[in-house]
C-alpha cells in the first residue's frame, strides 16, 4: 500500500473510469466491424477500409485506453482501504478481468487474420463475440458497485 496516493485517490479512480470506458468502447466496436467485414470480398476497397478502421481502432484507442485501465487500476489497488483482499467480489472482478484481457487479445489475433485476409469465422461467430464485453463488463460493475460477497 502506498499512503502517498490516498489524496490522488478521486482522480485516479476518474481516469480510471475514463480509460476503462474508452476501451470498452473499443471492445464493442470492433467485433461489430468484424461482423460488417465478413459481409465483404476479400481484397475490395471495402475490405481495405475494414482493415484500416480495425488496425486503428486495436491500436490507437484500444491498446492504450487497456494499458491506461490497467496502469490506473493497479495505482486503485495500491491505494489504502480500497481493496478487502480476502473479499470474495474481488476474485470474481479479477477473474472476469483477467477474461476481459484474453478478449482483447483473441480480437487482436482476429484482426490480423482479416488483415492477411485469412479469417475463418463467419458472421455469426462475431455476433455471438460481441456479446463478451457486455456480459463481462455487467460482472466486473456489480462486483466493484455492488460487492454481493
Amino acid at each position: 500500500m502506498i499512503d502517498g496516493l490516498l489524496p490522488w485517490y478521486p482522480w485516479i479512480k476518474a481516469f480510471h473510469l475514463m480509460s476503462v470506458m474508452a476501451w470498452m468502447a473499443g471492445l464493442f466496436y470492433l467485433p461489430r466491424l468484424f461482423v460488417y467485414h465478413c459481409q465483404v470480398s476479400s481484397g475490395s476497397a471495402e475490405s481495405e477500409r475494414f482493415k484500416t478502421m480495425e488496425r486503428l481502432l486495436l491500436r490507437a484507442i484500444m491498446n492504450p485506453a487497456m494499458v491506461a485501465s490497467l496502469f490506473f487500476g493497479v495505482l486503485l489497488v495500491m491505494t489504502p482501504g480500497v481493496i478487502n483482499w480476502m473479499a470474495g467480489w474481488w476474485h470474481v472482478k479479477m477473474a472476469a478481468l483477467l477474461a476481459m484481457f484474453a478478449f482483447h487479445g483473441f480480437c487482436a489475433r482476429w484482426r490480423s487474420d482479416f488483415a492477411r485476409d485469412e479469417n475463418t469465422h463467419s458472421e455469426r461467430f462475431y455476433r455471438i463475440a460481441n456479446e463478451a464485453p457486455t456480459l463481462l463488463m455487467m460482472v466486473i460493475v456489480i462486483m466493484v458497485i455492488v460487492k454481493p460477497f
